[in-house]
């Protein structure tokens, strides 16, 4: 994954969390996961937009599709982001700000080869993206204490619509950012190796889930949260393996996409081994299970009592009934 224990130059193309294979997955709810789009480059971040279309990153094509969630049918939204170039990074998320969407772009300067910003994009049009913020550029001016680490730039993973900008996380640097829209950056919180990927907020509380330092313990996937006026972390739930995003569903329930078990000895960096994936609820401090057997997922939407699930290699899984159906 992102923290200290990995990003040697020989697990540098293993680095997020990971080159990642899915295939079918079963699962536990009523009808078990469904496949509804296949065929992306490779997908990574999700929203739901304005209308209630999914919204979905292709890291290699450097596009945004727009997918219709009941049918599956999709188009392309936008064009015009640097595509990856190392097998990962690329445009790894996006978020709407009342009808404008923005990507989150990482690995893709000139440290790697490239030439382009890894920061946060406005899209203005199918074929125009406008940098708005280079988080790269402050990452190598501001870079974190106390641990190691290889990619001056970071590694920045999620973001969710706060305030004037933007929250993302930033799973090498371990901590989380406040990115605004006038271009300024500015740390949030400043964690230890605990690899912080998925957000999500509700009013004044931020959520974020922890994959976890290699080997990735199931007891150091956690979900914590934190008012950014203050300085504390409460830690909200554990117990999930490898987890990648976090996602409120109906009423107050709190759900959790967990990538799955790590095979120690396995090089640091590497995805979790194929079908351990996990969609899990939040039950008292720790999680109960909602499908099993999905194949290294990475980003997480909920649509009414209906979860969907995106795949690394660009394919969306449909699950319906999240919320009775956890045990």
């Amino acid at each position: 994954m992102f923290g200290k224990h990995m990003l040697v130059p020989t697990v540098l193309a293993a680095l997020l969390v990971g080159a990642l294979t899915a295939s079918a997955a079963s699962g536990n709810a009523r009808s078990g996961p469904t496949l509804l789009l296949s065929g992306l480059g490779g997908g990574s971040g999700s929203t739901v937009g304005p209308h209630g279309d999914l919204y979905v990153t292709d890291t290699v094509a450097g596009k945004i599709l727009r997918v219709d969630p009941h049918s599956g049918a999709a188009t392309t939204f936008a064009d015009c982001l640097p595509k990856q170039l190392i097998g990962i990074g690329g445009a790894m998320d996006v978020a709407f700000r009342g009808r404008t969407a923005y990507a989150l772009v990482t690995l893709v300067d000139s440290q790697l080869g490239g030439s382009s910003v890894d920061g946060i994009y406005r899209i203005d049009g199918p074929h125009t993206c406008t940098v708005v913020t280079d988080i790269g550029a402050w990452a190598i001016a501001h870079p974190p204490c106390c641990f190691d680490f290889f990619v001056l730039s970071g590694v920045q993973y999620a973001m969710q619509p706060y305030k004037d900008g933007f929250l993302v996380t930033d799973g090498h640097h371990n901590r989380v950012l406040r990115a605004r829209l006038n271009g300024s950056v500015s740390e949030i919180r400043a964690f230890d190796d605990i690899v912080p990927t998925g957000l999500e907020r509700r009013g004044k509380t931020i959520y974020v889930a922890e994959a976890g330092p290699v080997p990735h313990l199931p007891e150091n996937g956690k979900i914590v949260s934190f008012d950014a006026r203050s300085s504390g972390v409460k830690e909200v739930a554990s117990g999930g393996r490898l987890l990648v995003d976090v996602e409120f569903g109906p009423g107050k329930s709190l759900f959790a996409l967990a990538q799955g078990h790590f095979t120690p000895g396995h090089d640091p960096g590497s995805p979790a081994d194929p079908d351990t994936g996990q969609l899990l609820k939040v039950h008292g401090h720790g999680f109960s299970i909602v499908a099993s057997a999905l194949d290294r997922p990475t980003s997480l939407e909920v649509i009414g009592e209906t979860a969907y699930v995106v795949t690394l290699d660009g394919e969306i899984w449909k699950i319906e009934h999240i919320d009775g159906k956890a045990h």
